[in-house]
């Protein structure tokens, strides 16, 4: 009796061995489970990093109406291998003769004043999530004997909202262009009074995170030659502006092996 009990027991403790074998996976399949998520979570990191950076041309007519050193920017970032970027804003192109990406948020007319008082940037982000903002604003502001301090805190409140949107956000501004319109004598001293006080306040407004980069669309800039009307740029003009904006803006970009950039994260 005890030998047949005996049997028994060795039975079943076969029989649930053979179960959990049968119930484990093995290695192989372990491996190839493991291999698969690794290759999801490399693939899902792979289309994160792919994303374009997002850059924003902010400002008045001289940057949307049409804007056209909007379109010789693109058009020298792509030939230099900066390919992977995405200009962004609630409108778009206004023509010029060469094809490009046309997003931009240049509104004709504009105030920055105006723009920063009545919480329209806001929106803008929102709409488009930039990560960086190439800004050109502030020609209205003289035109209308916007003095140049109240300028200079619509700029703050800009940045503020930016910062807002997005922590990190890069910040590269103009001190703008000279103008001499018919009709405003003061407008070229006006310029000059704002603009030299764009450095310092970008001194004190950029941070490690976020930093904002000056650059000069005032220097060899003339008004006769590089403007139709005294304020917003022709061929030569858009060129010299496009040529200003891109050591800034690529101090931004890091080509990667394939040639696309991708924004830093560090000033």
């Amino acid at each position: 009796m005890r030998s047949n009990a005996l049997g028994r027991l060795l039975t079943v403790a076969a029989v649930a061995a053979l179960a959990l074998v049968a119930a484990r996976p093995s290695d192989a399949a372990e491996d190839h489970t493991g291999a698969h998520a690794r290759g999801t979570r490399t693939a899902a990191h792979a289309r994160v990093t792919a994303e374009p950076v997002r850059i924003m041309p902010l400002g008045d007519s001289i940057t949307g109406s049409p804007g056209c050193w909007r379109s010789l920017l693109w058009n020298r970032l792509q030939d230099t291998g900066y390919t992977g970027i995405d200009m962004v804003g609630t409108l778009g192109p206004q023509g010029c003769s060469l094809p490009y990406d046309g997003d931009n948020e240049g509104h004709g007319g504009a105030l920055a004043t105006v723009t920063a008082d009545q919480g329209q940037l806001p929106g803008w982000l929102a709409a488009t999530h930039p990560d960086i903002v190439v800004m050109h604003f502030g020609t209205n502001d003289v035109w209308s004997a916007v003095d140049p301090g109240r300028i200079l805190d619509a700029y703050s409140t800009l940045v503020a909202q930016m910062r807002a949107d997005n922590p990190a956000m890069k910040i590269v501004v103009a001190q703008i262009l000279p103008m001499a319109p018919s009709g405003c004598a003061e407008c070229g001293a006006r310029v000059e009074a704002l603009n030299a006080l764009i450095p310092e306040w970008a001194r004190q407004t950029s941070t490690a995170g976020s930093p904002v980069v000056v650059v000069d669309q005032w220097t060899g800039f003339d008004t006769a030659a590089d403007t139709y009307d005294g304020v917003h740029p022709n061929a030569s003009g858009d060129a010299k502006m496009a040529d200003r904006w891109y050591p800034a803006l690529t101090g931004f970009l890091t080509p990667a092996a394939d040639g696309r950039p991708a924004a830093r994260t560090t000033g």
